[in-house]
């Protein structure tokens, strides 16, 4: 569990920080729960927006353990595999702080790759829509979480190196939480926080870099240490000779 921490808390700083990128794409569906908000108020609103958020994060959870089952078959039939999976944890924790920092489509295909997926998916969400009910509005959010993105394709990578299927839930949910705040957010105040969120994306970007060179030290220096018990093991053996 110590080994995941550092992914959990760039999971969820991912999700935080880089919610404001979720504007674009789940904006208009965060809105609709801000439809006539000078009518109703956003007390009532809040509920089904807490709906829907709370499916779309299940729906990280489920993909989250998905990949972390797949990362567990491969270092389950090749042991010496786990070493190198926890180096691309943190590899790919640093990749995602640079995304985050400096706006590059690192993992751009990843997303590409999903539009297919995702074809097949959204007309079950045209049902739902509008949103009238909150089970209308958990089930939207059990659609949306589908929705292909770089930001949750990256991090769904970091849940796969976990190699541990409630580990991967874990990472997807921290990073679900970590967008919660935003996806909430509605109308006049939504725009400020992604204002706020955009300005602060640097300094959460190079924070995930160092969490992710954390992440990749604790393998190398188990790595080392263990080395270094065998070499002295041997010279032992080699004075007793």
């Amino acid at each position: 569990m110590t080994e995941l921490w550092p992914v959990l808390t760039a999971a969820f700083i991912t999700g935080f920080l880089g919610s404001a990128h979720c504007f674009g794409m789940c904006g208009g569906i965060s809105g609709l729960f801000a439809v006539n908000a000078s009518i109703a108020s956003l007390r009532s609103q809040f509920p089904k927006a807490i709906a829907y958020n709370t499916g779309r994060i299940l729906s990280y959870a489920f993909l989250g353990v998905v990949v972390a089952v797949l990362g567990k078959t491969a270092v389950d039939s090749i042991p010496d595999l786990m070493a190198p999976v926890r180096l691309a944890s943190g590899l790919l924790i640093v990749l995602v702080g640079l995304q985050l920092a400096f706006g590059w489509r690192i993992l751009a295909p990843l997303e590409n790759a999903g539009a297919r997926l995702w074809k097949r998916i959204a007309p079950a969400a045209k049902s739902l829509v509008p949103v009238n009910s909150i089970p209308q509005a958990f089930g939207l959010g059990l659609i949306w979480g589908w929705l292909p993105c770089g930001l949750v394709y990256s991090v769904l990578l970091l849940a796969a190196t976990t190699a541990e299927p409630g580990g991967g839930g874990l990472v997807m949910i921290a990073f679900g939480l970590g967008t919660m705040p935003a996806m909430v957010a509605t109308g006049v105040s939504a725009s400020k926080l992604a204002q706020f969120m955009s300005g602060k994306r640097m300094g959460a970007g190079l924070l995930i870099v160092l969490l992710g060179l954390a992440t990749i030290a604790m393998p190398v220096m188990k790595l080392a240490g263990t080395q270094g018990h065998g070499g002295h093991n041997m010279s032992s053996q080699t004075m007793e000779s």
